[in-house]
């Protein structure tokens, strides 16, 4: 356990801040456009109760970070895949199954760490401009509806660090950054897709079994790369 610890401490420290500048300048678009449309619509536009608001905030957080996700895949993975020097990695006297744990455990923290914390700060902020300067959103806050929605956005973030290792069977197959980030985006607007309140990927079922599928493509991925070849 200590030997994977370390892993994933020397794979962030190679990351370095890039990813994290982005997923911050991500949520700070996804509030600024949340501001637009919820306080400058005059009471007309789709988001008029908390419930609207915080559901649109959970899906658009999901939606980005699931890109994000794939995005850290392909530098992390199918680009060392690529351009060959996870081939260095594996000279190491470093189980390979543990090296390729460490990397995927990395994109299951972010994408949790990203999905949940961007639903929690810009939910609050949203509610505390309602608060202080608007009151345009209707409804009554009451520790009740908060709690749902704070286990709500838990679960979610969890599913979502599961779905967010789907794209890697799609990038491994060609060995494609490319593909691993236009396989995200596809499904990400598939979740994203409904008609009038409802959205697909605000359906538990479907998101349990997405993430499901995620761990078993995960698992495909490591369960023979001892024995596989690298190129």
């Amino acid at each position: 356990m200590a030997s994977l610890l370390k892993l994933i401490s020397l794979e962030m420290r190679k990351m370095k801040t890039k990813l994290f500048r982005g997923a911050l300048l991500a949520g700070a678009i996804i509030l600024a456009f949340m501001i637009l449309v919820t306080f400058t619509d005059s009471g007309d536009g789709e988001f008029n109760t908390y419930a609207d608001v915080i559901g649109a905030v959970f899906t658009f957080s999901k939606g980005t970070f699931l890109i994000f996700a794939a995005v850290l895949l392909g530098k992390i993975v199918i680009g060392e895949y690529k351009n060959n020097t996870i081939s260095v990695l594996f000279m190491y006297p470093i189980p390979r199954k543990k090296l390729m744990t460490a990397k995927l455990l990395i994109v299951c923290m972010f994408t949790f760490t990203a999905v949940f914390v961007s639903d929690v700060v810009i939910s609050a902020i949203l509610i505390g401009i309602d608060y202080f300067f608007k009151d345009v959103i209707q409804g009554e806050l009451t520790f009740k509806f908060i709690s749902e929605k704070l286990l709500w956005g838990f679960n979610d973030s969890v599913y979502a660090a599961g779905i967010g290792l789907i794209p890697i069977y799609f990038g491994m197959r060609k060995k494609s950054v490319s593909t691993t980030i236009v396989s995200a985006i596809i499904m990400t607007s598939l979740l994203s897709s409904g008609f009038g309140d409802f959205r697909l990927g605000s359906q538990a079922a479907v998101s349990i079994g997405l993430a499901l599928v995620g761990v078993a493509i995960a698992y495909l991925t490591i369960r023979n790369i001892e024995y596989k070849d690298i190129a």
